[in-house]
């Protein structure tokens, strides 16, 4: 079951002021199944979570379900705003992954940027997203989609300096119980779980896994506690 993309045809929220993102420059990848699925630690600082956020929420969230898997489509309970800004998608670009992403070729192609389609998740608790897939996209003149990209804007409890002392109350800032995101093999076996299977969101983290026809089934767990904010895109290849 895919990801339906009919609803990112809905009307464009109020234009949101982003965050300006600083370039990176000792990005690593982490790689959990050979180079299918990795992830990027610390791609967005924490002001620049944050203020995503923020942005986010000024702009306005709606709330996406789905038919169900009886109608052919997975479960779906979050909020999301899609926007198509090919700026933000190529600040996000230049910020790290350009540089970070050179060396990958796929079948003789390379990653050129972001889809400009992006989107933000946003999951409270109780909420989440079933098994299904994500399909590339073929954005014309040789171009198409070939990794899903998902930035972690809130994540699990970590150890808070003085400069966070402010925003122990402020929901967006409350721990993560839940809200992994989990693949699976083509017999249904957890292929990513925890630290190193499972992948727990983080603060900043990239996680980046192939789709289309090479896609893992794959699932956002229900979130317990806390809110999980989530930045996606895709990766373009030509």
């Amino acid at each position: 079951m895919g990801e339906r993309r009919a609803a990112d045809n809905k009307k464009a929220p109020p234009k949101a002021k982003w965050p300006v993102l600083q370039p990176k420059l000792n990005l690593q990848i982490t790689r959990l199944k050979d180079k299918d699925l990795f992830t990027v630690q610390n791609f967005f600082t924490p002001a620049e979570s944050k203020a995503f956020i923020k942005a986010a929420e000024s702009a306005g969230f709606e709330h996406q379900g789905s038919l169900g898997p009886a109608k052919g489509e997975a479960y779906r309970d979050n909020d999301r705003i899609a926007v198509n800004d090919p700026a933000l998608a190529d600040m996000v670009w230049q910020s790290g992954l350009s540089k970070l992403l050179s060396d990958i070729k796929i079948r003789g192609k390379a990653a050129v940027g972001l889809n400009p389609n992006i989107r933000f998740y946003r999951y409270k608790v109780g909420q989440h997203f079933g098994q299904h897939i994500d399909e590339s996209v073929d954005l014309g003149e040789g171009k198409h989609t070939v990794y899903t990209l998902l930035v972690y804007l809130s994540g699990a409890a970590k150890t808070k300096d003085k400069s966070d002392s402010n925003n122990m109350k402020d929901s967006a800032s409350e721990p993560i119980v839940g809200g992994e995101t989990v693949f699976y093999g083509s017999r249904n076996r957890v292929v990513a779980e925890a630290s190193s299977l499972y992948v727990a969101p983080a603060e900043g983290m990239a996680l980046l896994h192939i789709h289309g026809d090479k896609c893992m089934l794959h699932e956002a767990r229900n979130v317990s506690k806390g809110i999980k904010y989530v930045f996606r895109s895709d990766v373009v290849f030509a």
